[in-house]
């Protein structure tokens, strides 16, 4: 009884903070298929916001249309209304300034064919910083947000590209962290990461989330166990429920399909 009375305090207390994203009836679509249909939520600022199904449930595609990615994807298609602190991203004719507030880490680390420190410095430098001395704090204080200051502070003037794939995907989180962000998006940052620097960058999110709103998509239910306040469960292009994270694992659920994904029945 306390359990769930604790659980039900923590829903109260994020419906308490203002909604970042506002999705409403949403459907995207390839052509003349449709991937994810009639999707509306809220994602608040200052949480975790978990997603998790199995693979083709659309929640790649969701992330895509939060900043409007779609627009680099022939033949994708979306509908429906996405609010970002209270706009309509479809009317904004200056999509930079949104994906500036947005930053994104895809499953598979893309480094620039660039030094670690102009990986980082790029999106400061686009925006206007020349300073040296400026880019410098930049770069250190990235660096070390993503756990990889340490490791890399002597050779900043090497290829990010020679980093092992663990540390360019903590360099690719640097990057995203480079444009302050007020929404991180990261889409199964861990498939090509070991279990210990996945378990060092989810420390480094649970910080994060006091300065911005992240978004994680996983397929590790477990994972968004650990970190997520509350949790999405997209299914063969559905939402099928949305809750306090804990309340899927050990509270009621709304669907049969929830409890038995969450319990690995299936998946």
């Amino acid at each position: 009884m306390v359990a769930r009375s604790t659980q039900k305090d923590a829903q109260q207390t994020i419906e308490q903070r203002n909604i970042k994203s506002a999705v409403d009836d949403v459907t995207i679509g390839y052509g003349n298929s449709n991937v994810l249909r009639n999707v509306s939520l809220e994602i608040f600022e200052h949480e975790i916001f978990g997603i998790i199904g199995p693979a083709n449930a659309g929640k790649t595609s969701f992330l895509k249309a939060l900043n409007r990615m779609d627009i680099f994807t022939p033949g994708m298609n979306v509908s429906g209304s996405i609010k970002f602190n209270g706009r309509d991203i479809r009317k904004l004719r200056n999509l930079y300034a949104l994906r500036s507030r947005i930053g994104v880490v895809f499953p598979l680390p893309v480094g620039l064919p660039m030094t670690i420190y102009e990986n980082v410095a790029l999106a400061p430098r686009l925006s206007g910083t020349s300073n040296k001395a400026e880019l410098d704090v930049i770069v250190e204080r990235c660096l070390s947000r993503a756990a990889l200051w340490d490791e890399v502070k002597d050779r900043l003037d090497s290829l990010g590209s020679l980093l092992s794939g663990g540390q360019q995907q903590r360099l690719t989180i640097a990057r995203a962290l480079s444009q302050d962000p007020e929404v991180l998006m990261l889409d199964e940052f861990s498939i090509a990461v070991d279990p210990v620097t996945t378990m060092r960058i989810e420390d480094v999110l649970k910080e994060l989330k006091n300065e911005m709103t992240i978004i994680l998509v996983t397929n590790l239910v477990q994972q968004a166990r650990r970190l997520a306040d509350r949790t999405a469960f997209f299914l063969e292009g559905e939402c099928i429920e949305i809750g306090v994270t804990e309340d899927l694992f050990t509270g009621e659920v709304q669907d049969q399909r929830t409890r038995d994904y969450v319990d690995g029945r299936f998946g």
